[in-house]
């Protein structure tokens, strides 16, 4: 008698549940067109038909009537499954899986429920023996499960398991930027599915009382903090799944993502074309089944040394376009998972093709112009010499003339000599201090009538390229001596981490036009500069991570300060 006393809190708890879907839904409506909202919409509206219907009909006990209510409900049930997976899809940044046939099975598994649940008096494929069995006061129902109705439970908790599992695998690759969010939605609908399971197993003391809509009450309090405190969708994963693909898929170097045995895991469609093979095709193959990678590309990678695996390294592949031999500089890294773990292989390829065909013509041009005037000169310079001692006059001045300008050109080979020998040089450790002393001891025997005073630190260790250093000093002084007025002072110190190379003269100081090459980075028909001089001095400078301060004052005289970084720095 005292349980007739009690309010019938089944079928508040069900309205209950109802009526926050729909405030809910209410509350994200503003957010339509942004990824997974509108099948959330459609998540609530299904979860409100379904605790709606469930709720008012443990109020009615008319059996017709609540028949009806019954099987409204079971649509409820058929349709949240689906729309739950449909917007783990799209949030998660799946949204072509919605566009499968797998995914059209699913939508079409559904319409032929609806279909057989509406029906269901004529074949009773859901139900059967459907009578009011009352518990607390309200109209629960007792019927038998048909092998559909096991069926639609069946699949339902699969796709609302599957909707879980990525979003629980959003919460773990993305690490913080969407925990919140998707734990609240995957946490939010355990209490109706097992509560459903429970219902479909009559499981519990009161087997015909379905809890599920009751359960919808937390599930909408853990959607609503996912909406509210965590800004569900003011933020997506579909954008850091979309800039995972551009980074890979859209990029127009070829990059294969290698398991730690090498074999092919992923292929981009830039890859896909210079490999000639779909990645289907090359899935779990040996990468060396479609391209030879240079020695040392692997050690690089094994050792962790990405950044130093030599970009030098090439390899050519037959285009499958047909614009003949590509060649491609190659670099690996390793490839690990957020936590760190090492579960494989990046290879990116890097088109070089043009590079490599211009590096070689400069090349060949380079070695056959420096040879070429070496020789031609020497001979030029030999006949000069013999006229200028048989001629007088103004003739033994135009052969002066030619003299000098030959052994500019030829001081203009040596500096192309000079030049190709630093670039291609390899970074060691050096004494800046004790090479500077070296380049000018050789700078003075070659000019022994100058005058050099010096101020240079006792050492100063340095990292870099030796030989591009030697070429900023040997060419500052040499540029001093020549064009400058004496006195000419060179200055080595060092402080804080940074060296400074000072070298000054009482000269009409350089050029605007010299200095103007250098810091246009060019050289135009109008504005050239007389030679390689100062290029050296730029290039060097920059190799070494330096930077160049030529300061030419109205009054003249020149002031070049090269500031670089120690070993100390």
């Amino acid at each position: 008698m005292a349980l007739d006393l009690l309010p019938p809190w089944p079928a508040v708890g069900s309205i209950a549940g109802g009526a926050g879907a729909l405030a809910l839904a209410w509350r994200i409506r503003d957010h339509r067109g942004r990824p997974g909202v509108d099948w959330f919409l459609g998540v609530f509206a299904a979860q409100t038909v379904w605790c709606l219907s469930y709720g008012f009909g443990l109020l009615v006990w008319n059996p017709p009537y609540r028949g009806a209510l019954e099987a409204t409900m079971w649509l409820g049930i058929v349709w949240t499954g689906i729309t739950f997976l449909g917007f783990a899809l799209e949030y998660t940044g799946r949204s072509d899986v919605i566009r499968s046939r797998l995914f059209a099975a699913i939508v079409g598994f559904g319409v032929v429920s609806t279909a057989l649940v509406a029906t269901n008096p004529i074949h009773g494929w859901f139900w059967t023996g459907f009578e009011i069995d009352a518990a607390f006061g309200v109209a629960t129902v007792s019927y038998a499960f048909s092998p559909w109705a096991y069926l639609v439970v069946a699949v339902e908790s699969v796709l609302v398991a599957s909707a879980v599992f990525l979003l629980v695998d959003t919460l773990l690759s993305y690490g913080p930027l969407y925990r919140r969010e998707s734990a609240a939605v995957a946490l939010s609908s355990l209490p109706p599915g097992f509560a459903l399971v429970a219902w479909a197993l009559a499981i519990g003391p009161v087997p015909q009382l379905q809890l599920a809509p009751l359960m919808f009450v937390p599930h909408i309090v853990l959607d609503a903090y996912a909406f509210d405190r965590a800004e569900m969708f003011e933020r997506n994963p579909p954008t850091s799944r979309a800039a995972e693909r551009t980074a890979i898929d859209d990029l127009a170097d070829p990059i294969i993502a290698l398991s730690l045995d090498r074999h092919v895991v992923r292929l981009n469609p830039a890859a896909e074309g210079v490999l000639g093979v779909d990645a289907e095709t090359a899935h779990d193959r040996p990468l060396d089944a479609f391209l030879d990678l240079p020695v040392g590309v692997d050690e690089a990678a094994d050792d962790g040394e990405s950044e130093d695996a030599p970009a030098h390294e090439t390899v050519e592949v037959d285009s499958s376009d047909g614009t003949g031999r590509r060649t491609y500089a190659v670099s690996s890294s390793p490839l690990t998972d957020p936590s760190g773990t090492h579960v494989g292989y990046t290879v990116v390829l890097s088109d070089v093709t043009v590079r490599e065909r211009q590096r070689q013509r400069v090349e060949v041009l380079n070695r056959v112009l420096r040879h070429n005037l070496r020789n031609d000169l020497t001979v030029v310079l030999g006949y000069a010499e013999t006229l200028a001692g048989r001629l007088d006059g103004e003739d033994r001045e135009m052969v002066r003339h030619i003299e000098e300008n030959a052994r500019q050109l030829s001081d203009l080979g040596e500096n192309a000599r000079q030049v190709e020998a630093f670039l291609d040089a390899e970074e060691t450790e050096f004494d800046a201090a004790d090479l500077t002393r070296s380049v000018l001891r050789d700078v003075l025997d070659a000019a022994p009538d100058a005058t050099v005073r010096t101020d240079i630190a006792d050492t100063l260790p340095v990292h870099g390229v030796d030989r591009a250093f030697t070429a900023v000093v040997e060419n500052l002084t040499e540029n001093a001596i020549q064009h400058g007025d004496e006195p000419v002072t060179v200055s080595l110190t060092a402080d804080d981490g940074v060296a400074r190379l000072v070298v000054t003269d009482a000269g009409p100081g350089i050029p605007d036009h010299e200095v103007a090459v250098l810091e246009s980075g060019g050289e135009t028909a109008l504005e050239h500069g007389s030679g390689l001089g100062l290029w050296s001095v730029h290039w060097g400078a920059t190799l070494l991570g330096a930077i160049v301060d030529i300061d030419t004052p109205a009054d003249g005289g020149t002031r070049v300060e090269v500031q670089f970084p120690t070993d100390e720095a």
